[in-house]
């Protein structure tokens, strides 16, 4: 049943600074109306050479901020400051129980908890190197030719693996924050997570995760690749056979639009589909009302191209007389048309950094979660206003016609 809210968070201040029963604790989401200074946090305990401390993790939409507090004023008074952040949701791990707080539309607290005695106790190290979500061995790494016959990262593929460890750890935050917050339902082997990657190409992205869902994350997933070209479906269905994957992974031959898959998704994701490509996803996607969509734009000709025939808007004259200022201001004005429009077809969405532009260009990531809300009548307004300006229609606006 519901409760309010600030009685709520107070039972939760004290698992929050049991550095001996404590695992991990978790803030996420946002509050109706409400917005929190990061994407998320992360609390738990570590053992210093001065001794316990409780170890503060912030997110904000590219990085992660890091700060060890020893017990006292000090640590009571950050876990204040963080209850007191408007977050939608709480997931306390402690050695006895697991508690879910989701703070509700009118404001209160739906509290859950699950019994975990017994749990074994927690890692408190604090100096752990840096884990790649797929060891440098694993056997898909070699299949797909990112490693060598000895499991040694290829010299000429080191920018694709950060690629490959990049994405499954935005895969990662993301189904996490997801099914915390209750947008994302929790898979079963009676009902496994359905995920869907549409212009999936040579399908580098679709095996890596794959692999990290099934074998990493132990989910029950069924994965479907979908992609136009014959060739890449015949490779990636001879590859998934060779590494024992195709009860799990299979690829289907079609265009994006109307390719046939087995139920609505849970998951969409659309990695550097080309152009317009990344917009027929889009539109697929809301389609199918999928809870979490992930898509990592590739090139933005059309825009473009429909900037180069309609009157540039004063004072913009001086950026667009220039080609490759105005490639990418098509750039930044396409990806946040499509962010506009997703948000008022009821979507939450952010633009982050996907990997650094050292390791590719093409490094913009959408990531939209599903929250069945009716759509912000301001951002409507903002993107009416945005597109009478520079007099242009992006594609997918075309494709959404209809779509409630």
């Amino acid at each position: 049943m519901p409760e309010p809210l600030a009685a709520a968070l107070s039972r939760l201040r004290p698992s929050l600074l049991d550095a001996e029963r404590l695992v991990r604790a978790i803030g996420s989401g946002r509050r109706r109306g409400e917005s929190p200074r990061w994407r998320r946090v992360e609390v738990r305990p570590v053992d210093l050479a001065s001794g316990p401390h409780l170890q503060l993790t912030t997110y904000d939409a590219t990085q992660a901020f890091t700060r060890n507090l020893a017990p006292g004023a000090a640590a009571e008074e950050a876990v204040a400051e963080l209850l007191d952040e408007p977050f939608g949701n709480w997931h306390i791990e402690t050695r006895d129980a697991v508690t879910q707080l989701r703070v509700t539309k009118r404001g209160q607290a739906q509290v859950h908890v699950e019994d975990r005695a017994g749990a074994p106790a927690p890692s408190r190290t604090h100096d752990r190197s840096k884990q790649r979500l797929l060891d440098v061995d694993d056997p898909y790494l070699r299949a797909v030719g990112i490693a060598d016959a000895q499991g040694a990262i290829k010299p000429s593929r080191q920018a694709k693996y950060r690629q490959i460890d990049e994405f499954c750890r935005l895969l990662a935050g993301a189904l996490d924050d997801a099914m915390e917050s209750g947008r994302l339902r929790r898979p079963n082997p009676e009902d496994p997570l359905r995920v869907v990657d549409l212009g999936c190409g040579n399908a580098y992205l679709t095996f890596a995760a794959y692999r990290w869902l099934s074998a990493v994350r132990g989910l029950p997933v069924r994965f479907v690749g979908v992609d136009v070209k014959a060739d890449a479906y015949r490779r990636n269905t001879e590859l998934a056979a060779e590494l024992d994957a195709a009860a799990g992974l299979r690829f289907v031959h079609g265009d994006i639009a109307t390719a046939a898959v087995d139920g609505d998704p849970d998951v969409v994701l659309a990695l550097h589909a080309c152009d317009t490509a990344t917009d027929d996803a889009l539109a697929r996607a809301v389609e199918w009302r999928a809870p979490l969509v992930l898509a990592a734009p590739c090139c933005h000709h059309d825009l473009q191209r429909r900037l180069r025939s309609a009157p540039t808007p004063s004072p913009y004259g001086l950026v667009t007389r220039h080609g490759i200022l105005r490639e990418r201001l098509a750039d930044t004005l396409t990806d946040a048309m499509r962010a506009a429009l997703l948000r008022t077809h009821g979507y939450r969405v952010e633009v982050v950094e996907f990997v650094a532009s050292k390791h590719t260009p093409r490094n913009t990531m959408l990531r939209a979660v599903r929250t069945g809300s009716s759509g912000d009548p301001d951002v409507a307004a903002e993107y009416a206003g945005l597109t009478e300006q520079w007099g242009v229609r992006p594609r997918l606006a075309e494709l959404l016609e209809g779509e409630a």
